[in-house]
């Protein structure tokens, strides 16, 4: 992640299962899981502590519920990972605008290859957003971005990054909270050890859930009594469809649009802060030019990522909801806007 931006960028696209990444730039990486954990500004440690380390977390475990013999086969190849400390420690706060975010996060072969696949796997897809309400398009979109339609999940070991980046202690509660979850995955079944498998950071599968995003919306797509996120198409659309619709997706809105401005805006009135929404219609009447039609009484906002010398965006409850998964108005962007190019003639 940190030799480059665009390898910083792919990155991006690995993590945003993973909350509380503390850039302050954009694009933000926050995450699936809509928490933000609390962050140490230093932590010493000793790697030779990491056995001690584990035996307490296997009691924590055991006392949250996790029987011996998960904890026992989880923890049976354990070992400590320094390289995912030296990833969390190096994430570049490196300031970049929504263009070159877009460009590289969105060449033309991934929109290409996002209708591929779109086109390839439409039942599927047609199933999870009947049962969700969420277009396929918006799943494809995110599965694209999260882990390149499957082909790039990690190849950590969940247990050992996630006792290890806990055993660091910046994010210790944070991180045990993720491991126990982890535990309640192998213990429903629902993923062997030695294919229990993710990202640095414990992101997960083709959405890149964190264990408690996948504990809470992660979804049985096919009716096999198991959540495969890391094989199963139907699981994985599910999933993803059950994420958006818990948090409020709107079947009957998209998720917004580029807009030109007319008038001065003052900054106050810019935002996505729940008092600065404003209908359609009253927005229009500030200076807002659409591109197409939309609803006069429908809810909206108007951001400007890159500030006034920018582009301006106005975005609905839909955009909002995206970004309970990555708290970044950029990757909100690129969803909203892959999702578009998907099923543009």
């Amino acid at each position: 992640m940190k030799l480059s931006m665009i390898a910083w960028l792919t990155g991006i696209a690995l993590l945003a299962g993973f909350s509380g990444k503390n850039l302050q730039a954009q694009p933000a990486i926050s995450n699936a899981s809509g928490s933000t954990p609390t962050t140490k500004q230093s932590a010493t440690y000793n790697e030779s502590q990491f056995p001690t380390y584990v035996e307490k977390l296997k009691a924590r475990a055991l006392s949250e519920g996790i029987n011996q013999q998960t904890i026992d086969q989880a923890f049976a190849n354990v070992y400590f990972l320094s390289r995912v400390i030296d990833s969390d420690k190096n994430q570049l706060e490196k300031k970049i605008t929504l263009d070159d975010y877009l460009q590289q996060v969105l060449p033309n072969w991934k929109v290409e290859r996002a209708r591929q696949m779109y086109q390839a796997n439409k039942t599927k897809l047609n199933r999870a957003s009947k049962r969700s309400g969420v277009p396929a398009s918006y799943i494809v979109a995110l599965w694209g971005m999260e882990s390149s339609f499957g082909k790039r999940q990690g190849k950590e070991d969940i247990i050992s990054a996630l006792a290890t980046l806990a055993f660091e202690g910046r994010r210790e509660a944070f991180f045990t909270q993720q491991l126990i979850a982890a535990l309640q995955i192998l213990q429903q079944g629902h993923i062997s050890v030695d294919q229990f498998t993710g990202s640095w950071a414990g992101a997960m599968g083709q959405c890149q859930f964190m264990p408690t995003s996948f504990l809470k919306y992660g979804l049985d797509g096919n009716g096999d009594g198991r959540i495969d996120i890391w094989n199963n198409l139907d699981d994985v659309f599910a999933s993803t469809a059950n994420y958006l619709a818990t948090e409020g997706w709107n079947a009957n809105e998209s998720w917004g649009l580029e807009v030109k401005v007319t008038k001065g805006l003052t900054d106050e009135v810019i935002g996505l802060e729940d008092a600065k929404a404003k209908t359609v219609a009253e927005w229009q009447k500030q200076g807002i030019v659409l591109s197409h039609k939309v609803a006069g009484n429908q809810r909206a906002w108007i951001i400007q990522p890159d500030d006034a010398q920018g582009r301006t965006f106005m975005v609905f409850n839909n955009f909002r909801t995206i970004m309970h998964w990555n708290r970044s108005t950029y990757f909100a962007i690129s969803i909203g806007t892959l999702a578009d190019k998907v099923v543009q003639n």
